[in-house]
């Protein structure tokens, strides 16, 4: 009777220890049941052309043929301006790469240094260029390699490419499916590559104030990690513990048949 009762005292307490608190699911759980709740957000900053990244090019006159030279394809793929190829994860994408020293090289135009611009300087940057060649031609320059990783206890942790620039913590834990019922909301990890080194920020999503975070929006390679809370690493436990429990029984078992014989 007293092995039974410690028995069940010790599955209570794995029980126990395996369900997550409900007040750490929900996110922004501090914002009033009110639909007019006005929560301040951060301005958004157009993020920076840097060397290594790939960006679309399209010059379009009122010629289709004119500019055919520089809108090249790649593979048989259009490319919308494509002159290299890379491959982000298993998504294969094309568009001109930017190499260290800021530049791309265009066909016709030459070398164009557009590091360090944003995709709108970067497109008049390169109609002003254009213009030597074409007449009043039109321009467009986005990103094609603008990746996003979300890792830790999500549905689907992987890295994600994004077609536009103006991404937010949110729709990237979106793409990735939202965290698993053991992911850590008060304790989300940003990382991102700087100049400077690596800088590591963390959230709360249980807290409004991340719309106010300059972090909020996110750059070009951003790492996201979420932690798996207690609960996930109490299951775990719970589940190697019955596993050496079954063994041990086992064993038992096993031993004693093999003395009564």
């Amino acid at each position: 009777m007293n092995k039974l009762f410690i028995y069940l005292c010790f599955a209570y307490a794995v029980f126990a220890s395996a369900c997550s608190s409900p007040k750490n699911i929900p996110y922004f759980i501090d914002l009033p049941d009110s639909v007019n709740a006005n929560v301040p957000q951060t301005t958004f900053i157009d993020p920076k052309i840097q060397p290594d990244d790939i960006v679309s090019i399209t010059i379009q006159t009122a010629d289709p043929n004119a500019a055919a030279s520089v809108n090249q394809k790649i593979d048989g793929i259009s490319a919308l301006g494509a002159s290299s190829a890379s491959n982000i994860g298993s998504q294969q994408v094309s568009g001109f790469l930017v190499d260290k020293n800021g530049e791309v090289e265009l066909p016709m135009l030459g070398a164009i240094k557009i590091g360090g611009l944003t995709t709108f300087q970067a497109r008049e940057r390169i109609r002003e260029a254009a213009t030597a060649y074409f007449v009043k031609p039109t321009v467009q320059v986005r990103f094609v390699n603008f990746k996003i990783t979300v890792i830790g206890e999500v549905t689907r942790p992987a890295s994600y490419t994004v077609p536009n620039e103006k991404v937010t913590i949110l729709d990237a834990l979106g793409l990735a499916g939202d965290l698993t019922i053991y992911g850590k909301r008060e304790n989300v990890l940003l990382i991102r590559e700087t100049a400077q080194g690596k800088e590591m920020v963390r959230f709360n999503l249980n807290d409004s104030k991340i719309f106010s975070s300059p972090y909020y929006y996110l750059k070009q390679n951003d790492v996201i990690y979420v932690e798996p809370s207690k609960s996930k690493i109490a299951t775990t436990d719970a589940s190697r513990t019955r596993t050496y429990a079954i063994i041990g029984s086992v064993l038992s078992v096993a031993i004693v048949a093999i003395s009564r014989l």
